[in-house]
Parts: C-alpha cells; structure tokens; sequence
C-alpha cells in the first residue's frame, strides 16, 4: 500500500451517497472529521475488517494535515477508494439509517477540498433542533417572530442569519456567556449583522465549541452542514455540563465497588449517562444493559423500562409494549410516554431505530436532567473536587481548538501526552516529531507508552522555552495538578502570543512590557481624540442619566493608565471598555457603563466589556470574574486577544 492513491481509485458517483451517509454517522460531533479512534468504527460500518495494525498503517499515511488525530471527508474518501480496489472488497454497507429519504444531500464548498464535496444532513436533526429552539424560546420576546420554526426547508437556516438565536442558544446552554446589551435586536442592516454573527461565533468558542472553518459569511449564507454542527455542539455543551457530582450528588451510588472517586471523575458525561441508564435497569429488575447510544437503544426496550423507573407515579407511564413488532411504531409509543414527562425532545420513531447518536445522546441527556431519579439526600463525597474556573477555561480552549478526544477532565485526559501534542502542532506546526509518538497503546505496556509520550511533551515545552523546573512527564502521567496547569498555562499563553506575534508582523515574540505599552498609546489617543469627541456629539441626545454617567465617567472612570496586567484600574472594567472603544471607534454604548464602585457594578461592566470584545472579533476565553477579581493570566490573555484583534482590524483597513 505504497503511494498516495488517484483519481482511478476514487468511488463512483453513485457510491458517494451511500459513503457520505457513513462518515456523517460517524462524525459524532458534527464537525466535519473523522477521529482516529472512530476510523476502525466506520471501515467496520463500511464493510472492512482490518486488524488493528493496518489501521494504524492507513492513518500515518492518510492524516495527512498536521497529524491531528483526524481524517476529513475528502481523506476518508481517498482512503476507501484505495481499500476497495486492493482488497477487492464488495461495495456493501451496513444501513445505520432506515430511510433514504431521511437524508438531505447539500453540495458546496469543503473546507479540505477546492473540488467542492457533496455534505449530507440529516433530517431528523433539522427537524429536531428546530423543535427545540421552538420550544425553548416561545416566551422570549425576542425570538417570538421567528417561531415557530417549520421543521422542513430552509427556516432554520433562514432564521439563524441574524445572529439573534444563535446568542440565545448560547445563553441558554452557559447562562450569561452574553451580556444581552451587546447583541444588535433592532433596526439591523447588513453591519449589525455581521457584528451579531461574530459575537455568537466568538462566544460559542470560548464555552468550547469548535468553530474552525466556521465563519459568519458562513451563517448568513445558510451551509446547513456548519449550521447544524454549531447548533449541535451549543446544545450538548449544555446538556452535558451539569452531569457531575457538583450538581447530582446522588450520582455516587453509580460507583463500582472497587472505584475510587479518582476514578469516577474521569468518566466523560456520555460514559456516566451510560451508567445511569443501567443503574436504572438493574433496579428495574430487568436483566438488558446498554454500552452505547446507537445499536443498543433501537428496539427501544432500555427507554421503555427506563422511562418507567425515572417517572413520577402520577405520570401515568406504562410498559407492556415491547413485544410491538414494527420498532418505529413501538418507538412511537415510547415518546408517548416520554410527552408525559415532558421529555419528548430531539429523537422520532426514525432516529430511535437508526440508532442516530446525537439525538438519542440529546434524549437521554435531557431526560436526566429532568428526572435523574437519584438519591437527593446524599452528600458530595468528601474526596471530591469541583473543576475550578481556570480549569473549565483552559479545558474549553483546548476543545475550541478542536483535539481529539474531546477533553472532559484535565488531570485524566492529557495524561497519554496526545492532546498536548495536538496543541504544540497547533502553535508551531511541525515542531512534533510524531514518529517518536506513541499513538495506539499496548495493553502490557500503555502506562511506560504514556509516560514515554508525556517525557517527549515536557521536552518540546523546554524547546519552545517553557518554563518546566521540576516538571517530568511521569507528573503529567500522574495528573499532579499545580504542575499540570502550569504546563496548561504555558500552552495558551504561547498560542495568544503566537497568533498575536504574526499579527504583528514582529520578528520576535510580543512579550507583556510590549501588550501593556500598546493598551496605554491605544487608551491615550482614545482619551484625546476621538472618543472624547464622540460624547460631545451625542450627549444632547442622550438622557440625564446618560448625561450624568458620561461626566462621572470622564471624572472618574478614565483614570490613568495600566503598568500590570494586576493592576487595580482594571478590576471595574472601565479600562477594558475603553480599550475596546479606541480599537472599534463609536462601539460603546456608555449609558450602558455603571459609574458606581460597588462588586456589582464592577461585574456588570465586566460581562459587558467582555462581549464587546467578542462582538468586535476577539477571541477571548477570559471570564467577567476573571477581570474583577485581577486574575493575572487570564486578564493577560484578554489584553493579547485584543491587540490581537486590533493588528487584524488595521491590517484589513490598510488592504481595503
């Protein structure tokens, strides 16, 4: 299996449906790749049984990109092409879906391909997530005139073009991501658009979501495809990410007997979903168990049983129809029962018996989250820890980045060294040697393999001049916590400082002395010039109180200028604000700045000084509290985004 295959070896077109129906099953996430753990899943689906080492052979030779751990659409195309004809394999595959028809064919433009590529959605996830976002926001004054969505064609896609819904959902999965005064609801042109775009995309990456690829012209244009995808992972950001002990403590009572709640905090939500469902089985007193949400679900008996367990008596929920032979119709009378909870959300009869892991991911996620059934009465173990902000913001970095696999848990992830591999690669493409990785692990050796990984990790953080004293790669292994966020740290901070550093066209790295200077010429000529203007022109017609806040800010809040990323004149916000300003002249709107000195005010002023950097294109993970409280890395972080954003915004002016 020399060389790199042609066009000969390619499939027919009428082959490329049935292929393209495959990758988009396997493709989980919705992101458009194909992880190297899910490859031997799809040439199983696919109709090829390969021993593990041949697998392996085909990755190296067809992740192709940056050694990513993924293979896109076009590769996985090539890769096929290239088996059938070698292995004179049939062109068979295993239906995961029971009707053509539930599949909608789009042709556009791939990300990895300059031919243009046939992307597949499916209908019953158009339908579903339209149903949602109906019954979620038909109160919201905002969103009445956009629903109900109709569930065929094209309004979803239509609908999501201003960026209005899209906040909305991003809010409505991590509550006050947005601050509200920054999303344009009214008299909306073409700008305002394109602002509420860019606000929502930037916003949806920093609670994790992976938007590469993904660009507002993207959203107004409607590619199904992308909007499906975010759509997707804003949902399940939500649905996922109140299942830990923090919040249902009763979840304890899923432990093995032998498991320690080291153990258990490494389960991903999808595995304790799993669990879950079991534990409900079992005190059920029927003897089936499930290992996945696709194949093991489509006779819908776990669900009937479950959703017995888990309903209030008065519910009315019954079984006794397992026996109904046609398994949509048998389907159907589940999510009766399901209305009767009011948990009858994202699958049909359909997507129950094709076994689509997204929705039935969805289903049972919602169905916890409504009625866990668990003990109320247990107490958080004592042993156990709540993830830390930094924690979840370094973990929604890494995913926003888009690794592979997903990272739930930071001390157990990143143990194997591949994530952290990912992310050097992403900061300095080619810097890994990944011949001197170890990808798929030996069951006798895997922890000398981790460790081996973790040591090469450590050494190419001393390359790229990290600051790794009495750091090795067994503490990386072991998950020791204060060195593995150090290391963490020092991987954001070099990819800020990277993708700041080429914005600017500077031969050497941009160091904080350099962020701090620009921020005080930036705030300096803003002081002086055009903002200063701004509010002579306006204040006639803005209110008393507007008036009143415009004064009390010139007095008071325009106060000097930062020599720190700890400085105290940061923590109300007001720096921040007008930092923003200077780099996007006119933007804010500063009857919406509180004056007052109170933990309050200096909160709001934050939430709003952080979504105006979003909204103006600044990919900022740091957090409103980040700010108040003077977290020197995170503040740090915020300032480089935007310089960041500023470098960009002057380099595309110069080119216009």
């Amino acid at each position: 299996m020399a060389g790199r295959p042609t066009q000969s070896l390619m499939i027919q077109a009428d082959q490329l449906d049935e292929l393209i129906e495959q990758f988009n099953t396997v493709d989980q996430d919705g992101n458009g790749y194909i992880s190297l753990d899910e490859l031997d899943t799809a040439l199983n689906i696919c109709g090829f049984k390969l021993p593990g080492y041949e697998v392996r052979n085909l990755v190296d030779e067809y992740d192709k990109n940056i050694k990513d751990g993924k293979l896109d659409f076009e590769e996985f195309k090539m890769l096929f092409g290239r088996l059938r004809q070698e292995k004179d394999f049939g062109f068979k595959f295993k239906k995961m879906i029971s009707k053509r028809e539930n599949i909608e064919t789009h042709t556009g433009l791939s990300q990895a391909s300059a031919e243009g590529t046939t992307h597949s959605v499916k209908q019953d996830e158009q339908n579903s997530f339209s149903d949602w976002i109906s019954r979620n926001f038909k109160d919201d004054e905002d969103c009445k005139k956009y629903l109900p969505l109709h569930p065929e064609g094209r309004d979803l896609y239509q609908k999501i073009k201003d960026g209005i819904l899209l906040c909305k959902m991003i809010n409505r999965s991590q509550p006050d991501t947005i601050d509200e005064r920054t999303i344009n609801k009214t008299n909306l042109n073409v700008y305002k658009i394109h602002e509420n775009l860019i606000l929502a995309l930037n916003s949806a990456q920093s609670i994790g979501c992976n938007i590469v690829n993904i660009g507002p012209e993207d959203l107004e244009a409607g590619k199904p495809h992308l909007v499906l995808g975010l759509i997707w992972q804003v949902i399940k950001v939500g649905l996922l990410g109140d299942i830990n002990l923090s919040h249902f403590p009763g979840l304890k009572n899923l432990l093995g007997e032998d498991e320690s709640m080291a153990d258990f905090m490494k389960l991903s939500p999808e595995q304790i979903l799993i669990r879950w469902v079991n534990y409900h089985l079992e005190r059920a007193g029927v003897d089936r168990r499930i290992s996945n949400f696709t194949s093991d679900i489509k006779d819908s008996f776990a669900y009937i049983h479950l959703l017995k367990q888990i309903s209030p008596k008065e519910a009315g929920v019954v079984t006794g129809y397992e026996e109904i032979p046609d398994l949509e119709q048998r389907a159907e009378e589940m999510l009766k029962n399901a209305d009767k909870i009011e948990c009858r959300s994202f699958v049909t009869p359909p997507a129950v018996v094709s076994g689509n892991y997204k929705l039935n991911l969805a289903f049972v996620a919602n169905l916890f989250n409504n009625h866990p059934g668990l003990d109320k009465d247990v107490e958080v173990p004592d042993d156990y820890v709540e993830e830390t902000r930094e924690e979840k913001t370094y973990r929604n970095w890494m995913n926003s980045m888009g690794v592979n696999p997903y990272v739930h848990y930071l001390y157990s992830d990143l143990i194997d060294g591949l994530v952290i591999f990912q992310l050097y690669d992403i900061i300095q493409p080619g810097i890994v040697n990944w011949s001197k990785v170890v990808r798929q692990f030996t069951k006798m050796s895997a922890m000398h393999e981790k460790i081996g990984n973790c040591n090469y990790a450590i050494e190419i953080g001393k390359e790229l001049k990290f600051k790794l004293v009495a750091i090795g790669g067994k503490d990386l292994y072991d998950g020791i916590q204060t060195l593995t966020l150090g290391l963490v740290w020092q991987l954001m901070r070099a990819y800020t400082i990277n993708v700041l550093t080429k914005l600017a066209e500077s031969s050497t790295p941009v160091s904080d002395k350099d962020i701090i200077s620009w921020a005080n010429e930036k705030l300096k000529a803003h002081r002086m010039g055009r903002a200063r203007s701004n509010v002579r022109n306006i204040v006639f017609e803005m209110n008393k109180t507007a008036i009143d806040n415009c004064k009390q800010l010139k007095k008071n809040g325009k106060k000097g200028f930062i020599t720190s990323f700890q400085d105290e004149v940061i923590k109300d916000g007001i720096v921040v604000i007008d930092l923003i300003d200077a780099i996007k002249p006119h933007c804010i709107k500063y009857e919406n700045v509180r004056t007052g000195t109170s933990d309050a005010d200096k909160l709001a002023n934050a939430r709003y000084a952080i979504s105006m950097a979003r909204k103006v294109g600044a990919k900022v993970y740091a957090l409103p509290e980040d700010v108040v409280e003077g977290k020197k890395n995170m503040v740090m972080t915020l300032f480089a985004c935007l310089m960041a954003c500023d470098n960009e915004r002057q380099t595309n002016e110069d080119e216009s």
